[in-house]
């Protein structure tokens, strides 16, 4: 009845190889040789470019003290003193607080101290305390409710520690 005729038939299918599945990471790094690399304690710092400057965004509160040898953006909210080389305190952020620093910047909000070489208040800022600077720059539309005064001999911004309060003569 019928019949098979071997040019039309097809070919069969090769048997399928199983393959071992590839290892994780975590087994990888197992059997993998540990490798020593040199560590950088900061000695090289100028000899790279600057960092960029350690950020608190929008999303960030933070209750406490932020301290850096470099530069600090806060975009979010601070209930604390703030120590860097340079601050900036963007157009939404809040600080209770001092801030101590070389420069600084504000565009934001500032209950609090202001102690700095150099001191910025953009046109957005809201300022309410005390600023102590060598320079200080109010754009128009600025709010400043405190004194400024120009630091003397006795004031160099940072002079006073993080948690020691300054006596009044």
């Amino acid at each position: 009845m019928f019949s098979r005729d071997k040019a039309t038939e097809t070919p069969a299918t090769p048997p399928v190889k199983e393959v071992e599945p590839p290892a994780r990471p975590q087994e990888q790094a197992s059997h993998a040789p540990i490798q020593a690399r040199p560590v950088d304690h900061g000695t090289s710092a100028k000899t790279r470019p600057a960092a960029e400057p350690s950020r608190i965004s929008s999303a960030l509160k933070v209750t406490g003290q932020l301290e850096s040898d470099e530069d600090i953006q806060v975009d979010g909210q601070v209930e604390g003193d703030i120590r860097a080389r340079k601050v900036t305190i963007g157009a939404g952020a809040t600080v209770k607080g001092t801030v101590f620093g070389e420069d600084v910047e504000v565009s934001g909000t500032v209950t609090g101290k202001i102690e700095a070489t150099s001191v910025v208040l953009s046109k957005s800022a809201r300022m309410s305390g005390d600023v102590i600077h060598k320079a200080l720059q109010i754009e128009k539309g600025a709010h400043i409710d405190g004194h400024c005064r120009p630091q003397g001999a006795g004031d160099v911004a940072g002079s006073v520690p993080i948690g020691k309060k300054q006596s009044m003569q």
